[in-house]
């Protein structure tokens, strides 16, 4: 049967989740489409899910492992090992361009999840470079890529469990130049750079018999994630969605404005920034977080990790010497070896905090480099 090819939908849940003490929560998803009813609707969904899982405080990377199994349009969906364990599609309505669709949700948090006992992984991002800027000629958009860049920052800063943003860098980031990168990690303090590139905005003309010709326009774009000591690729991903361009052709159109990003095209690119922070949340968040020891003197030292990676006072810590050598073949090898000296967080500033030595009289084998960690048993 030939699928019906409907106009962009904006797509609107109300959601009912029940939590471990059969709590609810109220939740709206928003979702615009292109293809077919039913990316609509597993859109919709996927969106409202992780809207329940922000406000019930359990791990966002949880709607990657289960987003494959939402393209099945049914009204159960069981779950096991997973903090989403059941939804259950209650009622869908379509009028006016718009679908709801109501759901119920159990969702049961847990304190396994790498961000609820790890501090956040510090990132810089560079700025997202259109590869051909003839691709951004129609409304003029060349400086989407600036405008998208923010865009990630901001959904990182307000969503991101296991990351805290620590700007963006005016420099030139590519995996080919890892001193570079090295260079700039040293400089913030961040612990991984998030850089990307803009490879297609090209658009197409659906012709139609009865009614206006649509315009739709692609985005793809890759990034790679570069660890800031060794100024290796640790992560590479590429993403690619196709929206309606409901502008004129001849018009010239700010990517800064709400007008753009309540747009088709908008919503889409806002929906493939929030992509990157969960394929980064599922990717990247058990890594251990490495602050470092920056200064020391006798029984007091600094990290370089404070308040807004989550450190508190009275946090225990665990200390790594840094035992990197090179070896016979001229390769860097990393090598950590843990230390018997614990340390205590005394103070907290905004990105760093004040740790004391026990015991005391081997604070002088500390040296600046060292790594810490979160103590947790």
């Amino acid at each position: 049967m030939r699928k019906r090819i409907l106009k962009p939908l904006v797509a609107c849940i109300a959601l009912a989740s029940a939590s471990v003490n059969a709590a609810w929560y109220e939740v709206t998803g928003v979702s615009t489409v292109l293809e077919s009813k039913e990316q609509a609707r597993e859109r919709a969904l996927e969106d409202a899910i992780y809207q329940a899982l922000k406000f019930s405080g359990a791990d966002i990377a949880g709607l990657t492992s289960i987003r494959p199994y939402l393209k099945e349009a049914k009204n159960d969906y069981l779950f096991s090992g997973d903090e989403i364990r059941h939804i259950q599609v209650l009622e869908t309505k379509e009028k006016g361009g718009v679908m709801k669709l109501t759901a119920r949700i159990d969702i049961y948090p847990t304190a396994n999840a790498c961000h609820k006992h790890q501090y956040k992984k510090g990132l810089v991002m560079g700025r997202f470079d259109i590869v051909s800027p003839q691709h951004a000629a129609l409304g003029g958009i060349f400086q989407f890529g600036d405008d998208f860049t923010v865009l990630l920052q901001r959904q990182f800063e307000t969503q991101a469990q296991s990351f805290v943003v620590q700007g963006i860098t005016p420099y030139s980031i590519s995996p080919t130049q890892p001193d570079v990168a090295t260079m700039v990690a040293e400089d913030t303090g961040a612990q991984y750079l998030l850089v990307g590139t803009i490879t297609d905005m090209t658009a197409t003309i659906d012709q139609k018999v009865l009614r206006k010709d649509q315009t739709n326009r692609q985005l793809a774009l890759s990034i790679d994630v570069i660890d800031g000591k060794s100024g290796e690729v640790i992560y590479q991903n590429i993403y690619r969605d196709i929206a309606t361009w409901p502008f004129e052709r001849h018009s010239k159109v700010d990517t800064k404005t709400a007008r753009f990003w309540a747009s088709p095209y908008g919503e889409m690119a806002q929906r493939m920034s929030r992509n990157i922070l969960l394929d980064l949340e599922s990717n990247l968040a058990c890594r251990a977080t490495t602050p470092e020891i920056v200064s020391i003197n006798g029984q007091t030292g600094q990290i370089n990790a404070g308040r807004i990676h989550g450190v508190k006072h009275g946090d225990e810590l665990a200390l790594w010497h840094n035992a990197s050598f090179t070896d016979q073949y001229g390769i860097h090898r990393t090598q950590m070896k843990k230390s018997a000296i614990g340390l205590s967080v005394t103070r907290v500033y905004e990105s760093s905090a004040e740790v004391a030595v026990s015991p005391v009289e081997l604070g002088s084998s500390i040296q600046i480099g060292d790594l810490v960690t979160k103590y947790t048993q």
